[in-house]
């Protein structure tokens, strides 16, 4: 099977034209292409797939071997991945995704390559029931959950997936890893959760370290970036345009009424084939 290995902001994916394979090959093997030692390694892996209604279908998996519902830097890797490849030749993209139509506006330069891409995210739901959280009310913002009997303060939202956003006042108030992986398993999340801690750095800039449902410790994520940037708009009266400065790299989050937009670039690592026999 042909491969591409990508990366946005250092969050780094395969990609496949399941075009031309069978998906049922593929899935089964998810989790040992995405080992670091044993695999090819990676956050996770994208499939491009025929899309009825649209111009193309998305289906991401966790490097678990778990289906997401979409990913953000995933989704900008995937638009340069299918644009360079043939398979939709469109500088705006509807993609197909399992959390909804997502549109890709892609900036190409004169010699056909995808040097940035603008992925719009809309359908933003703060209702616990629609991210999957327990707490009372309507909306998940500003609530308490209990870690190692330590009490930290979440705001949650959906934004393709969801995602639990913790506000530090200091890079090590937290250990990702350790609080990470726990809160994303936390009773409170009944299928689980993303995890972001965002140092605000000014009106309009940010840091941030995320631990990924499925995925564990990344070096970006694009949709806890933007619901992240989102947040910040909206609880700390933070700009509606911020600078995310993710460990892997930088994007930028424009918050809208009802929708953002995340750009950034998505840079291809190297391509191969494997033999999925011997997986």
């Amino acid at each position: 099977m042909e491969f591409t290995k990508m990366h946005g902001a250092g969050n780094d994916f395969l990609l496949v034209d399941g075009f031309k394979y069978n998906l049922d090959e593929i899935v089964p093997k998810i989790k040992k292409l995405c080992d670091r030692r044993f695999g090819v390694g990676g956050d996770g892996l994208i499939i491009a797939l025929p899309s009825t209604e649209y111009d193309v279908k998305m289906f991401y998996y966790n490097s678990d071997g778990s289906q997401g519902e979409m990913c953000g830097n995933g989704i900008r890797c995937f638009s340069k991945f299918v644009y360079e490849k043939g398979i939709v030749k469109k500088n705006t993209l509807k993609i197909e995704t399992l959390a909804g139509v997502q549109t890709a506006v892609l900036e190409v330069n004169e010699d056909d390559i995808v040097e940035k891409i603008e992925i719009e995210i809309g359908n933003i739901k703060y209702e616990p029931k629609d991210i999957v959280v327990n707490v009372e009310g309507d909306n998940a913002l500003n609530k308490k959950l209990t870690v190692d009997g330590k009490e930290i303060t979440f705001s949650s939202v959906f934004l393709g997936v969801p995602h639990a956003v913790i506000f530090i006042d200091k890079e090590d108030e937290y250990d990702v890893n350790e609080i990470g992986s726990k809160i994303e398993v936390h009773p409170i999340f009944p299928k689980k959760t993303n995890v972001n801690f965002v140092l605000p750095l000014s009106k309009n800039e940010i840091k941030i370290f995320t631990w990924e449902r499925g995925a564990g410790r990344t070096l970006a994520c694009g949709t806890g970036s933007s619901s992240s940037a989102l947040l910040c708009h909206k609880l700390k009266g933070m700009s509606d345009v911020i600078k995310v400065n993710a460990e892997g790299g930088q994007l930028e989050v424009q918050v809208l009424e009802d929708r953002v937009k995340l750009r950034g670039t998505a840079e291809i690592t190297f391509e191969g084939i494997v033999d999925l026999e011997k997986y």
